[in-house]
């Protein structure tokens, strides 16, 4: 970055379009309400590689090309703008921004951070905003958050249980009083990790048949099904769904290649025979059915404001309280974000990729 000029996320269009700022290098150059973070480390998630791939809507959409992806980010308080509360100069935080965390330094909302609790390191602070705040909007719309949930069926079924959302899953299901809680992994090598972040049972779908295992744990169906699998699970989900059961929808990680740097002829056609196989649910089916499928990127939601500090306010006093544990972190250096990318691409990473810029 040349000096003075900053990472930027599309909520604050109305100062700069994205994705860089223009000289913020005095606090009476930065916007009311905003900081300029040293960003000492960033996570990295699934949605940065679709982002690369220009298959990510809301990057498309609110910001185009050139773009600096990511969202989660942790580091110091360099400057600090009017209206900006309690925050200064050199206070450890973490937070969210809106594309733009691949930076050394990013211009952000003071809502979208929070002070760092003490017993987390910045690289485990770094990890956990994207995934916990989508984790517990899903558990928001499966209807078991906020409060305990009034569901006389209380089983859930979570899809890739040992990844960086379905740890924060398994984790606040256990805080809302679900159970049982099945999560599922793709190998065996991801089983501990599962059963440690506190699954009632665990399937391992490399030696197990899913299904079979998944109505053994929960004869009479789940009332919450969380799914960012795409066309390979999406319909076997909806069926094992119990009456008021509700599926829902974060990611379609089958429907995309994984394991390569880059999209290939073969791949776009790979990609759109997936998309004509995805399942079609009808409303009158769901009807008498009773049960629901709900889908959501929180990337869109940047004017839903209040609803974002509620996630974040519960996940901040969830950490301080010790019941919500950060996921594995495993930590690289920025000069190996291709590495990273390759990584989460693979399928095989568990937990949660930092980066240290």
């Amino acid at each position: 970055l040349k000096d003075g000029i900053v990472t930027v996320g599309y909520n604050l269009t109305d100062f700069c379009p994205p994705p860089f700022t223009p000289r913020v290098d005095k606090s009476n150059l930065i916007p009311p309400g905003c900081v300029v973070l040293n960003n000492e480390a960033f996570s990295v998630n699934y949605a940065d590689c679709c982002i690369r791939w220009g298959l990510y809507e809301s990057a498309k959409r609110f910001v185009g090309w050139p773009i600096v992806p990511g969202f989660d980010i942790a580091g110091t308080i360099d400057l600090v703008g009017g209206n900006s509360g309690d925050f200064k100069s050199g206070d450890r935080v973490f937070g969210i921004t809106l594309f733009g965390a691949y930076s050394s330094r990013v211009l952000v909302p003071v809502e979208q951070l929070r002070k760092v609790p003490e017993h987390l390191t910045t690289a485990e602070a770094a990890a956990i905003p994207a995934v916990a705040f989508t984790a517990l909007h899903a558990l928001s719309l499966a209807g078991h958050f906020p409060g305990k949930s009034k569901f006389q069926n209380k089983a859930i079924l979570i899809h890739s249980a040992a990844g960086g959302v379905g740890s924060m899953l398994v984790q606040m299901s256990k805080i809302l009083g679900l159970s049982p809680v099945v999560g599922v992994v793709g190998s065996s090598s991801k089983v501990n990790e599962a059963k440690a972040l506190g699954c009632d049972v665990v399937i391992d779908k490399s030696t197990q048949d899913l299904w079979s295992a998944a109505e053994d744990a929960a004869p009479e169906g789940y009332a919450a099904i969380m799914d960012a699998n795409g066309v390979s699970t999406l319909q076997r989900s909806y069926d094992h769904l119990a009456p008021a059961g509700r599926l829902v929808v974060f990611g379609f990680h089958s429907n995309l290649p994984m394991g390569r740097a880059a999209l290939s002829p073969m791949e776009w056609i790979r990609m759109a025979r997936k998309a004509a196989s995805m399942p079609a649910f009808d409303p009158m089916d769901m009807t008498t059915d009773n049960k629901s499928v709900l889908g959501f990127n929180l990337s869109f939601m940047a004017k839903e404001k209040e609803a974002m500090n509620e996630l974040f306010d519960t996940v901040l006093l969830w950490l301080n309280e010790k019941k919500l544990r950060c996921p594995r972190v495993v930590e690289m250096d920025i000069e190996d974000i291709a590495k990273a990318h390759e990584l989460i691409q693979s399928g095989k990473s568990i937990g949660k990729i930092v980066m240290k810029t």
